[in-house]
């Protein structure tokens, strides 16, 4: 693979992007009929668990509070990638399948000049950033979540002043444009990119326009995305470590006030403004949330700083970019375990499905 890599990118002149890297054993029928099968199983799971968590938020009263705007917000967020951005891998590789001719949208047939000029519209300069700002609204949302919950553990008595439905909306909509911004920063920043199907990670990628087999100089400018996250990351650890160490405190001293050990004089729990059961567990729940999207996001990451700086990992590609997309099924698993409201929610809707008896009608 790495030979068939070093020839394709040789093969390259100016303002063209890598070649095709496909062999026999990555790109063969086999191959390609498999992970056509993993593409629509996801997708599956994603548009069916997605569609069922917006129906849960949407008829319950608790959707109707900042945090249940914040994970409709994401909801939406991972059904778009199961709408859009997996149905169109799926398009692609059946359509390799049973023709003979890449489409325009291919690694390596689609071109564009140093100096601006393109070749025809293609789908992948929708479909791409689609999948990058689902991403980034995915992890501002969890971001806002997690401030929300440390607002309500941290100032209880203040957070229906502090975070309100109003505020709460206005950031969802900064956090959707500003992701999107973001995701086509590439394309509104340099000429040296395009996007177009990648055969490795099989989805519509960001590709440098190679100028004389060499990467462009501002290359860098993919590294603004693993910054991104990983900045927002770091600041929903950082609030995070802040909510568990004053629930951590708030538990010790209701144990001590079990034991006997506090005074009445000292309060409940010893914590006169204490947080509720419902926000401790929601702060827990979004903790597995922010630990779910990083592990997922992670070998993302690592990816984008190889290619930069010119490795192409063809393999690699494909498991980072599909354990990230998997993620977009994750939430509605881990709110099913954690979130007792959902799982009423869920329960009263499939309740609500089911034909009465006859004796119930009567």
């Amino acid at each position: 693979m790495e030979t068939a890599n070093q020839t394709a990118s040789e093969s390259q002149g100016a303002g063209q992007t890598l070649a095709p890297l496909c062999t026999v054993r990555c790109c063969g029928l086999l191959n390609r009929t498999v992970a056509v099968m993993f593409m629509v199983s996801l997708d599956f799971a994603i548009v069916v668990g997605n569609v069922v968590t917006l129906t849960v938020f949407m008829q319950t009263r608790h959707s109707r509070t900042p945090q249940g705007y914040l994970k409709v917000s994401l909801a939406i967020a991972d059904m778009m990638v199961g709408v859009l951005v997996v149905p169109f891998s799926v398009y692609t590789e059946i359509s390799l399948m049973v023709t003979s001719t890449p489409p325009l949208w291919y690694q390596g047939i689609s071109t564009a000049s140093p100096e601006g000029g393109s070749g025809p519209w293609q789908p992948c300069m929708l479909i791409g950033p689609v999948f990058a700002g689902c991403t980034f609204v995915s992890i501002s949302t969890i971001f806002l979540m997690t401030v929300e919950r440390s607002v309500a553990i941290l100032r209880p008595l203040h957070k229906d002043t502090l975070v309100t439905q109003h505020r709460t909306m206005f950031l969802i909509l900064l956090s959707w444009t500003g992701s999107f911004f973001l995701a086509m920063a590439p394309l509104m920043l340099s000429n040296s990119f395009t996007l177009e199907y990648n055969e490795c990670s099989r989805m519509c990628n960001y590709a440098p326009i190679l100028i004389k087999q060499q990467l462009p100089p501002d290359a860098n400018i993919l590294l603004l995305f693993p910054a991104f996250d990983f900045s927002l990351l770091g600041g929903t650890l950082a609030v995070n470590i802040l909510s568990f160490t004053s629930i951590r405190r708030y538990s010790r001293k209701r144990k001590l006030l079990s034991e006997g050990s506090l005074g009445m004089d000292s309060g409940a729990g010893g914590c006169p403004h204490r947080p509720s059961f419902s926000d401790i567990k929601a702060a827990k729940t979004i903790g597995i949330l922010t630990f779910a999207f990083t592990a997922s996001f992670s070998p993302i990451a690592v990816f984008v700083l190889g290619n930069v700086v010119g490795y192409t990992w063809c393999n690699f590609s494909f498991f980072a970019f599909w354990i990230l997309t998997s993620n977009s099924c994750c939430n509605v698993i881990i709110y099913s375990v954690r979130d007792h409201r959902f799982r009423k929610g869920l329960t009263l809707l499939f309740q609500r499905d089911r034909p009465q008896p006859h004796s119930e009608k009567s």
